[in-house]
């Protein structure tokens, strides 16, 4: 095998030593085990400490979105301006999620989950004394590189932990746990901006960092490895593209001369088609182009891409609107945020469960009609609303969010091989984060378009795309072909 770049060695040299097993393509992996026995005392801390990271992660993009007016008008940036708080997170996170994915495969994924783990910690504690806009953007990208090394390799870790036929607990159980890190979010900004100031935002994941290492690093599981090199070229190329279609999306949004917005994309293009060519005929490509001409795992992405576009467009415009239209204050506006994400950890763990019964496709579509509706009904929202008007809209979007995201986790695994589940777990981390950038980028723009009523303008085109991703769920129902079948047969 091919040695890997010295960069690579560097970063993951700490992780070397200590309780790690070598185990490669000719390495033999544990005895098969009664698909049906429960889970061990050893699988269960791994799959706590995943969830912890991945809250973890979670919770820091809760926290900045409802921060971000406090934030803003801390370090005198634009509202527009500081959407690059947001951005340079999801930035740094679809530009490395690919190539980080492909290297779990080759180093192990055990190994990329836990040097995120240690960057993420560390990044936090660099946001916590930035002390400009510049200084936050620059941190956040290190903060997002941590996240994405973790987002990167979470799906494949708890495909080796569950079995397919109950794969849907194992996915329910993420977005549990994400849905109740997004709850918890807002709260914990509005304390903590009432006792105190925005740095201590990024301080509270020091702890949570430090307790989420101690518990993976006996615990998490040893997956096969790839027997194929790292192409350095391709991971090049592979940054430099989505990197660069981040930065045109960011700064289409913000209005910059067109010539900047149009080199950026040319840039994006460019690299793109060098990187495809470059892995043309590769056994395991990092951008895995050969999935998606699987439908259920195209329109799996396409489902994906569309509605957490209209959760991101919900999530950065709300607090502005809150705060700048209706006059809440901070502490309120992180409580209004609430039912949305209180309302996704409810539903996540029973749509969890029917998606081991009913296909992903019909439970996703009446998921994501249902935010639609929601969101609808929130860009309907009269002059001077009541807070339990607003909450029951909240909790209409997080009910319908959560419905559709179990399921359409399962939809992307159980559509990929079992030895493309890194590849798979890489695409699902991406398609959610390039949506997320889309809402962000789209909310900058809605506020330079439309001033004041930008936020009604966003919610609304939330509300569109919410409707298409429903649409794309629904396809799915009638592109379930033989081929996939199959590949769910053979993964059980």
């Amino acid at each position: 095998m091919r040695r890997l770049p010295v960069s690579c060695r560097i970063i993951l040299y700490p992780l070397r030593s200590g309780n790690f097993t070598d185990v490669s393509a000719d390495t033999p992996q544990t005895t098969p085990r009664d698909p049906d026995a429960p889970m061990t005392s050893l699988e269960r801390r791994g799959m706590a400490a995943m969830l912890l990271a991945v809250a973890l992660a979670t919770l820091d993009t809760a926290i900045a979105n409802t921060a971000l007016p406090a934030i803003a008008a801390d370090l005198h940036a634009t509202p527009a301006a500081s959407v690059w708080i947001i951005n340079a997170y999801q930035l740094a996170m679809v530009a490395t999620l690919l190539p980080l994915a492909a290297l779990g495969g080759i180093v192990g994924h055990r190994r990329v989950y836990l040097s995120g783990l240690v960057l993420f910690t560390i990044a936090s504690a660099v946001c916590a004394f930035s002390w400009s806009l510049p200084t936050l953007v620059a941190a956040r990208l290190l903060q997002g590189l941590g996240a994405s090394a973790i987002m990167s390799v979470n799906t494949a870790l708890i495909s080796a932990i569950f079995p397919l036929h109950r794969l849907g607990r194992g996915v329910g159980l993420n977005a549990l746990v994400v849905g109740i890190a997004f709850a918890v979010g807002p709260t914990v900004a509005s304390i903590v901006l009432s006792l105190g100031t925005w740095p201590w935002l990024f301080a509270v994941n020091l702890p949570v960092g430090v307790l989420a290492f101690t518990i993976a690093w006996p615990a998490l599981p040893q997956t096969k490895r790839s027997t194929h090199g790292f192409d350095r070229v391709a991971a090049a190329l592979n940054v430099v593209t989505f990197a660069s279609l981040i930065f045109a999306l960011g700064e289409a949004a913000q209005r910059a001369p067109s010539g900047t917005v149009i080199a950026s994309f040319g840039v994006a293009l460019v690299a793109g088609a060098l990187m495809l060519r470059r892995e043309r005929g590769h056994p395991a490509p990092m951008l895995p182009v050969d999935l998606f001409r699987r439908p259920m795992f195209a329109l799996s992405t396409m489902t994906a891409v569309c509605s957490f576009a209209a959760q991101g467009l919900a999530f950065v415009s709300l607090p502005f609107y809150f705060e700048s239209v209706l006059g809440r204050t901070q502490v309120e506006t992180g409580f209004l945020m609430t039912p949305w994400s209180a309302l996704v950890a409810l539903m996540a763990p029973v749509a969890g469960r029917l998606s081991d019964r009913y296909p992903p496709g019909l439970l996703g579509g009446i998921g994501l009609a249902t935010l639609c509706a929601g969101m609808v009904s929130l860009a309907a929202l009269p002059a001077n609303p009541h807070a339990l008007d607003i909450c029951i809209r909240m909790a209409i979007c997080g009910a319908g969010f959560g419905f559709f995201q179990s399921p359409n986790l399962k939809a992307f695994i159980a559509s990929a091989p079992r030895e493309r589940s890194g590849g798979a777990s890489g695409v699902v981390a991406t398609a959610r984060l390039i949506g997320q950038a889309v809402g962000a980028a789209l909310v900058a723009l809605c506020f330079g378009i439309a001033g004041k009523h930008g936020p009604g303008l966003a919610l609304s085109l939330g509300a569109g795309f919410a409707g298409a991703a429903s649409v794309a769920s629904g396809l799915r129902l009638v592109t379930r072909d033989r081929g996939e079948q199959a590949v769910e047969m053979a993964r059980e």
